[in-house]
């Protein structure tokens, strides 16, 4: 064998030349995946859609209660049940009951909004009572500032102040003294609407819906004993079960879930327009047409509504 061949070395194998990306380069030839979370536009109309479909379906509450022969206090707790079954059924994953105190004080608030605001209705007429109910903004736009540290601003004052003299206007033909204690009850109803706004803003990062489903067994036990009574008709069940699931439970699940993405003022005032769609159903299932002033003052609530769906 020659000896040139005895020590020869083959070559060692050369790596390939280290690639280090230029990040620079990438970023211009592949673009940014784009995000899928909406701008906070998009969120904030969202929830506004909701509060308004909210108060479209709580609208529906004169109609169908009218349907139901039954006990008003066992039609609040019956009602109040097949909403809490609504809720469980569909959110049962998302609900902690942890007994906070946004959170019971959400479910008493409510309790204390669906049964009396019944009990009002019996007690003194229902213009009272829905005018009254609708004080609740007040209470809102009062404790917001110390109870959420959210601001309230000139312009949420003037569109509460225009909506209240839109809704005398509305119910001015049905007004009337009579029914103090009613009165007096209906009152204490708008202030349990709007400490239920306040609790369920202050429970935006947490579990508002489990307020709903608390509320909702504690307004059923309330109305349990006056079950017993009597029993309703195969139609009234049938209008029970849609009082529970589109006129109670539907709307309040998208009321809690509105108020995740708006202000506490926000989400009291918008639904204000729920009083001047009430009429519309009566007129269209029953005749009824609404007087002069009703019409001119509905005009001032939906209006005032427009202004303030607007961000």
């Amino acid at each position: 064998m020659p000896v040139s061949e005895a020590f020869t070395v083959e070559p060692s194998p050369v790596a390939p030349p280290l690639l280090i990306p230029n990040t620079e380069l990438t970023a211009a030839v592949l673009p940014e995946p784009e995000t899928a979370l909406p701008e906070p536009a998009a969120i904030h109309r969202r929830a506004v859609l909701m509060l308004l479909a909210a108060a479209l379906f709580w609208s529906l509450g004169g109609v169908l209660i009218k349907w139901i022969e039954w006990n008003p206090v066992a039609i609040a707790g019956m009602r109040s049940l097949i909403g809490a079954a609504l809720i469980w059924a569909v959110f049962r994953r998302e609900l902690n009951i942890d007994g906070s105190f946004e959170q019971i004080g959400g479910a008493l608030a409510y309790a204390g909004t669906v049964v009396l605001f019944v009990v009002a209705n019996k007690m003194t007429t229902a213009a009272n009572t829905i005018l009254l109910q609708y004080t609740a903004p007040l209470y809102v736009i009062l404790f917001s500032p110390w109870f959420l540290g959210e601001q309230v601003s000139r312009r949420d004052w003037l569109i509460l102040l225009v909506m209240i003299g839109g809704m005398i206007l509305f119910f001015l033909d049905d007004l009337t003294l009579t029914g103090y204690w009613g009165n007096i009850i209906a009152l204490i109803d708008g202030f349990c609407f709007g400490w239920m706004a306040l609790f369920m803003r202050r429970q935006k990062d947490g579990s508002a819906l489990s307020s709903l489903l608390l509320g909702n067994l504690l307004a059923g036990a309330i109305g349990l004993p006056f079950m017993f009574q009597s029993m309703p008709d195969l139609s009234s069940w049938i209008g029970l079960a849609l009082l529970g699931v589109v006129q109670l439970g539907l709307p309040y699940i998208l009321f809690a879930l509105a108020l995740r993405h708006v202000r506490a003022v926000e989400g009291i005032l918008i639904p204000m327009i729920e009083p001047v769609l009430n009429p519309v159903w009566v007129f269209l299932m029953m005749g009824e047409k609404p007087g002069a002033w009703a019409l001119l003052g509905g005009a001032i609530i939906l209006g005032a509504v427009m202004v303030r769906a607007r961000r």
